[in-house]
């Protein structure tokens, strides 16, 4: 394996160079919410990116499991241009073409009836809490409580965050909104004995994807939706990261013996423009007049272009595409992880994880950016691989060859075991 080894660009791809002493002038003007590195994206082709000098980096992260079709499709390009030409938005308060069509889609490839369309997950999330509690009020004497989970997460809204498992939410933005219960995730009995008169719901991500691609058991899942009929609570199905076929079907709650009564969705539904969606069974739907809104809401511009991610994902060959390549992706990160003696690889479709044993999963991430790789490390030791779901053997093996080569550099004696 050649040390020497980096990302080549594709021969259709080209740039005009951005200087760094303009990019340093710029940045100053961002608020600093995240660590960023001194790279400028100028532009996105399929699975590639090109920074402001002109280097190509394979992105197999790709908007944190956003561009479902890779980095500027056409099909996105045609809707875009097709319906910018038609309507951008008549307000939230009319109907709309493309919002009537996508909801009517969605609606019939699930079990759900209707579909509030908002602009990124947390809005939808948001939205399953405010409509569950509503649900409550109405049908079970006011109770308000959601039960979610630890290492969870549903958003940055400050109800989301209240929802939200992560440990490092913990302290911020006090007094967080009550009315949360959290528990382990893939304990069963802790959730029961977590359920009290003033429980109206159970809110959950079937893969916990910012924990490190944890997926929950079966036997879990099974037991929450009894717990649910037995006690009259409503389960809501967080498929913000999992949703649109990301875990080799297309929606994650169709592996498992799940009719959930809310799902809410984003980031892959838009392929990389802003649009959520949140979708319930009519029985649960329970919004008076001006209980839900939003100004950008359901817009005709991505609601087309939703519309045209869809109509590519529900295409024969597909899914079945997706299903294959991340068998072949899972076993790939296998043969890596035997030569390096790392740890597991887990997840399903297109959400991978590969723990990394002793390594540091931040380091590993900064070499492989260095080399023309972008990858996540959602934990100190855990590598996440969102790649765009038309991803190629060919990408999955450059990639893989980058960190073959990166874990050599970082333990050249265990690579030849």
């Amino acid at each position: 394996m050649k040390n020497d080894l980096h990302i080549c660009a594709p021969a259709s791809a080209q740039i005009n160079p951005l200087d760094s002493a303009t990019l340093n002038d710029k940045k100053k003007h961002i608020m600093p919410i995240t660590p960023r590195p001194d790279i400028c994206f100028l532009k996105g082709e399929g699975h590639y990116l090109f920074d402001q000098n002109g280097k190509t980096y394979l992105d197999l992260v790709q908007g944190w499991a956003v561009n479902t079709l890779g980095h500027s499709p056409s099909v996105i390009q045609q809707a875009l241009q097709a319906q910018s030409q038609q309507l951008l938005n008549p307000g939230p308060a009319f109907y709309n073409q493309p919002m009537l069509d996508l909801a009517q889609t969605l609606c019939q490839h699930s079990v759900f009836d209707q579909a509030f369309f908002a602009n990124s997950g947390a809005e939808a999330n948001e939205g399953a809490i405010k409509l569950a509690r509503k649900w409550g009020q109405q049908h079970k004497q006011g109770a308000f409580k959601i039960i979610t989970f630890n290492d969870g997460f549903h958003g940055r809204t400050l109800a989301t965050m209240s929802a939200t498992g992560k440990a490092a939410f913990a302290p911020l933005f006090e007094p967080k909104v009550s009315g949360f219960e959290k528990v382990p995730f893939n304990d069963l009995s802790a959730t029961e004995q977590a359920i009290d008169n003033h429980t109206v719901a159970i809110m959950l991500e079937l893969v916990q994807g910012e924990a490190g691609v944890i997926p929950a058991n079966s036997a879990f899942i099974e037991g929450i939706a009894q717990l649910c009929e037995q006690h009259n609570l409503l389960l809501i199905i967080d498929e913000v990261q999992t949703g649109i076929a990301r875990t080799g079907s297309l929606f994650a709650y169709q592996q498992y013996n799940l009719s959930p009564d809310i799902m809410t969705l984003g980031k892959g539904l838009g392929g990389g423009v802003p649009i959520s969606a949140l979708l319930v069974k009519q029985a649960v739907s329970c919004f008076d007049y001006g209980d839900q809104g939003g100004t950008f809401n359901g817009n005709p511009l991505m609601c087309a272009v939703a519309n045209a991610v869809l109509n590519e994902v529900l295409a024969p060959h597909f899914i079945s595409h997706v299903q294959e390549i991340s068998l072949y992706f899972q076993q790939a990160l296998s043969t890596l992880s035997e030569t390096f003696d790392l740890g597991k690889v887990r997840g399903s479709g297109l959400l991978l994880a590969l723990d990394c044993g002793s390594y540091s999963a931040p380091e590993i991430v900064g070499k492989a950016r260095e080399l023309g790789l972008l990858l996540n490390a959602p934990r100190e030791n855990t590598l996440r691989f969102m790649p765009a779901l038309t991803l190629k053997k060919t990408e999955v093996d450059k990639g893989v060859a980058l960190l073959h080569n990166i874990f050599t550099s970082l333990a050249p004696i265990a690579a030849h075991r």
